[in-house]
């Protein structure tokens, strides 16, 4: 092979890599920082972008999407003096690919130093039991204080979550003890609060009967006293109707002749009674002038007329 060709061949592989370094294709949600002679000149779009191969070089490549960051675990030591062991991951977004590129050495360890710092200081002004309770709090808290920061390199905080807040073996012990403590305690509570309700119905049951029972009893008295005075009432009635009738036929035609039979009658059968029924019989002394007593009654017959 001549020189000629071995030239051409040359500058021909030369002129093909040439074409080659000036095509770049950037993948989408991807953006590339390029630099001319060492000076920032722009930033490439996702796409078909072509650069000079000899004088700009392509210095950062930084990937848009969201990014989880794993934040290491750390010991926090919380308001009152109780060591916790807390590991969280962290979620951002590169969203200034210049800034990221000269805001930071290293914006990754940046805002994880950062999240732990903050994380340890939002801990360390809470009590062991509101960490617990303000995990929502605490991640706010350090998702403001990483954006607030982070706006300086080119990095948007979206969320932190804490994973797991781990207290030491003893502090666990005891804080079973106490939701087992509490537990038996509401479960006594309740207990007697069930025995307290059982007896105020028992008492307003009896109270109830017993008022129910006295009301009976009243009303069965007043019903009695009724019937009675119904009765009373009905008697002397059915009284003064027979005298009234009586009176009656004492004054018509004979009718004086039959109170006399009546009277002796009554007489004569009253003392029939007494003899049938005593060992000893007290008689008047006049027993045989019937007629005389026939007389005395008609006489107080007749002045009642």
């Amino acid at each position: 092979m001549s020189f000629s060709n071995t030239l051409g061949l040359v500058l021909l592989i030369f002129a093909a890599i040439m074409i080659y370094r000036t095509i770049l294709i950037v993948p989408q949600q991807r953006a590339y920082v390029i630099e001319r002679l060492g000076r920032f000149i722009a930033v490439s779009k996702p796409g078909l972008n072509l650069i000079n191969p000899l004088l700009d070089r392509v210095s950062y490549r930084h990937d848009l999407r969201e990014i989880p960051l794993d934040v290491p675990s750390q010991i926090c030591i919380t308001r009152d003096n109780t060591q916790l062991q807390v590991d969280g991951i962290l979620y951002f977004q590169v969203t200034d690919p210049r800034l990221a590129s000269y805001g930071s050495s290293n914006y990754v360890i940046a805002i994880t130093q950062l999240a732990q710092t903050t994380l340890r200081s939002v801990i360390g002004k809470m009590e062991l039991d509101r960490t617990f309770e303000e995990r929502e709090q605490i991640n706010a808290t350090v998702v403001t204080a990483l954006d607030e920061a982070a706006l300086s390199w080119g990095v948007k905080v979206l969320r932190y979550e804490i994973k797991d807040l781990t207290p030491p073996k003893e502090i666990l012990r005891a804080m079973q003890q106490q939701i087992t403590a509490e537990r038996e305690k509401r479960a006594v509570i309740a207990t007697s609060e069930g025995k307290r309700q059982e007896q105020i119905n028992l008492a307003v049951g009896a109270r109830e009967a017993a008022i129910a029972e006295s009301e009976g009893e009243k009303q069965a008295e007043i019903n009695r006293a009724q019937g009675e005075a119904a009765a009373i009432l009905a008697r002397a009635e059915a009284t003064a109707t027979a005298l009234r009738q009586i009176g009656a036929a004492i004054s018509g035609q004979g009718g004086l002749s039959a109170v006399n039979m009546q009277i002796a009658g009554q007489y004569i059968e009253a003392f029939s009674n007494i003899a049938k029924q005593n060992n000893t019989l007290i008689v008047p002394s006049n027993l045989s002038d019937i007629a005389g007593l026939i007389a005395t009654a008609t006489t107080v017959v007749k002045k009642t007329e």
